[in-house]
């Protein structure tokens, strides 16, 4: 018969070894989730980069029309290389609460200035029946719908994420390794949660 220390010993390594194994199990899920949502953000900035794209090509169709909208060409641009910068930073950190909120405001500055130009490019006849005007509006407007899908996989990914290292005990875990809370990427104005109309 074993001494009675070797049977605290053993009992306690089990335990040991026990809690070692849902220690890991847990990080493991928490790392796979956190992989998720980074995943899902690089779909966005993808889209994000096409819509990114496409814009110069608006504002130099636009411009031949509306000569007298220089401020307005010019602030669809400055917000489109706003945009592009807090992109960047975003890629740079998913899930980070002071770059999704500059992501999330740059957007949204973005929409407004979009929405400005193709609300003034109405009352330009030639410019509305531009063959490349109409083609650049029917891109930007499915980069619009991928945008809006990528930007509800990635909410969901975080969610599931955040869901997920709030809970107990899996919120101790996550304390100890520094698997801080994700931000949804939302946009920022009640006005501005429409995607820009397209239409002419």
């Amino acid at each position: 018969m074993l001494p009675p220390i070797y049977i605290v010993l053993v009992v306690l390594l089990v335990v040991f070894f026990i809690f070692a194994m849902w220690v890991m199990g847990v990080f493991n899920n928490l790392v796979k989730l956190r992989n998720r949502f980074e995943n899902a953000f690089s779909q966005i900035d993808v889209q994000l980069k096409r819509r990114h794209d496409l814009i110069p090509n608006l504002v130099n169709v636009a411009k031949g029309y509306m000569a007298h909208e220089k401020d307005t060409l010019e602030a669809v641009i400055q917000a489109r290389n706003q945009a592009i910068s807090a992109t960047s930073a975003a890629a740079a950190k998913p899930g980070d609460e002071a770059a999704m909120k500059q992501l999330s405001s740059a957007e949204s500055n973005l929409n407004g200035a979009i929405g400005r130009l193709l609300m003034i490019a109405e009352s330009y006849p030639d410019l509305k029946a531009n063959e490349n005007m109409l083609a650049l509006q029917e891109e930007l407007t499915s980069t619009e719908n991928k945008v809006s899908f990528a930007r509800q996989a990635y909410n969901d990914a975080v969610t599931v994420y955040n869901t997920t290292r709030e809970q107990f005990p899996a919120n101790v875990v996550a304390g100890m390794f520094g698997f801080n809370e994700a931000r949804l990427f939302e946009v920022d104005e009640a006005a501005e949660r429409e995607a820009p109309k397209v239409e002419f």
